[in-house]
């Protein structure tokens, strides 16, 4: 039976590693590296597209597929860097949510901000900064 957890699909990748002895290769720098490399192969369907194309690229049975398969790329070396230096994923998520929560309320609840008309730099902004 396949693991849909992330501590289950963290131990299949741990253990395919193991078995083919590629651990020496899974440092933090590598997996960071792959990681970035995974993620631009991702960014590589997209590049060209209009936003109209992009956002119908899941209508296509072949580009689906490859979007598909970079995002389990990325999701793959991101698990296993977590595993490597200890990092709890969706901890470390829940807990960034946490601070961009307070960085950047929803609109209306600062009053000075409010009054204002919102702040300059309210729509120039990610929630991962």
């Amino acid at each position: 039976m396949t693991e849909l957890d992330v501590a289950g699909l963290q131990r299949r990748l741990a253990d395919f590693a193991a078995a083919r002895q590629w651990q020496p290769y899974h440092t933090p720098k590598n997996l960071a590296a792959a990681l970035s490399v995974e993620a631009a192969e991702l960014l590589e369907i997209f590049q060209w597209l209009t936003p109209e194309e992009a956002d119908r690229v899941m209508a296509d049975p072949q580009t689906a597929h490859r979007v598909g398969d970079e995002v389990a790329d990325v999701l793959a070396y991101l698990l296993q860097f977590c595993t490597v230096l200890g990092i709890d994923p969706l901890a470390a998520l829940a807990a960034k949510i946490d601070r961009n929560e307070l960085r950047f309320p929803a609109r209306g609840h600062r009053p000075e901000e409010e009054a204002a008309g919102g702040s300059e730099n309210d729509t120039h902004r990610h929630s991962s900064e």
